[in-house]
């Protein structure tokens, strides 16, 4: 199944920019994610709004793809992709820093697990809904 991504930039103190995605994120388009996270914050953006609400899955490269997001809203570059393992030995030791520009919106089950299940969940807050992460981001 295929991906879309649609983009709302948010005004504000702290420019925040909502990202929703539909459909199945992995190996397929998620380098097209980490572009539209760092065209996001080429835009101003400093806060960040991943809406998962409508993703149904995610895969190993979903996983890397917000870990590229949560770099790149740092100011920061991503891990190479073709770095394999390494890359994701680098997700691992970004657990202990706080992700605060870049909080998660609505995950489903399926996606929620999987966060679970790989340690994500530590790195990224997890909001009930768009609405939620947004005030969040914005100290509403």
């Amino acid at each position: 199944m295929a991906m879309t991504i649609d983009v709302e930039d948010l005004g504000g103190a702290k420019a925040v920019s909502v990202i929703a995605l539909d459909g199945e994120l992995d190996a397929s388009n998620y380098e097209r994610l980490i572009e539209v996270v760092r065209d996001a914050y080429a835009r101003g953006a400093r806060g960040l709004v991943l809406d998962l609400s409508k993703l149904s899955f995610m895969a190993s490269s979903g996983l890397f793809a917000l870990h590229s997001a949560y770099r790149l809203m740092r100011g920061e570059t991503p891990p190479d992709p073709e770095a394999g393992w390494g890359a994701l030995h680098e997700m691992a030791q970004d657990h202990d820093a706080e992700a605060g520009s870049v909080r998660l919106a609505a995950p489903q089950d399926a996606v929620s697990r999987v966060l679970d299940r790989t340690g994500m969940a530590k790195l990224f807050p997890v909001d009930a809904d768009r609405a939620a992460a947004v005030a969040a981001l914005q100290g509403a």
